[in-house]
């Protein structure tokens, strides 16, 4: 098991690419901190992960209120005596154009998708530069590359989550901790399940292998990652895409 004892934080852990890296993570032997904004679905996450036999945890958590982040860490630090890898999975989206889009849309999006990552990663760093190793993982997008109609908020907060994750690379890897992000494509989530299935087919078009992308397929990305397998890895955008970018 790659990740044997290791202990794993995952943001927005309750569903979607958050849930499906923590049972990939606990497959690979990590012990999980299932962090969610909804308590009941961080619960449903860890009571799969311990049918399975998996050690795994669940923490309500607003991954904007710096306060509670830290209570986090203390928590984790008090549980398990450790961190070993954060992956910044939680994030939000709304949608609109520019000439449309309200303050509060860019506010939260901002908040989320932007402070959220600085702020969890600014205290996991602190326990990481004691232990002298660490890797920590942040979810960017396709669209933090390239833009993307009716997105300026997303967009931007995922451009910052790039820069964040090279300028972390470059001041921590003195400490041991390794930062890398990975930046997925069109990925089949129970949001894209429900648009109509003309507007999937596009999506797929645009990709060379002409499919859409599991949530499991970025959770082996993540994966990887943490593992010692990319040891000598740091400061990289790995986009999980389909080749939708080439």
């Amino acid at each position: 098991m790659r990740l044997q004892d290791k202990v794993a934080i995952i943001t927005g852990a309750g569903r979607g690419i958050g849930a499906a890296t923590a049972k990939k993570f606990a497959s690979e032997g990590a012990k999980v901190v299932v962090v969610d904004l909804k308590e009941e679905d961080s619960h449903q996450t860890v009571a799969e992960l311990k049918e399975n036999g998996s050690e795994a945890i669940a923490k309500c958590v607003n991954v904007t209120k710096r306060p509670q982040v830290e209570q986090l860490m203390d928590e984790i630090i008090k549980e398990f005596g450790r961190v070993d890898v954060v992956i910044n999975n939680a994030g939000i989206t709304a949608d609109s154009q520019l000439l449309k889009m309200s303050e509060e849309q860019w506010d939260d999006v901002i908040n989320v998708n932007l402070k959220g990552v600085f702020n969890v990663t600014q205290a996991a760093a602190k326990v990481m530069k004691e232990q002298k190793s660490g890797v920590i993982l942040n979810a960017s997008s396709i669209v933090g590359s390239y833009g993307n109609f009716g997105q300026t908020n997303y967009a931007a907060a995922k451009w910052g989550v790039n820069g964040m994750t090279k300028t972390w690379a470059k001041e921590l890897g003195k400490y041991g901790i390794r930062v890398n992000a990975v930046a997925p494509g069109f990925i089949l989530t129970p949001m894209t399940e429900k648009m109509p299935e003309h507007v999937l087919d596009m999506m797929k078009d645009k990709a060379p292998l002409q499919d859409l992308g599991t949530p499991e397929d970025i959770a082996n990305g993540y994966a990887f990652l943490a593992s010692d397998e990319a040891r000598f890895i740091t400061g990289t955008i790995l986009s999980i895409d389909g080749g939708v970018v080439i």
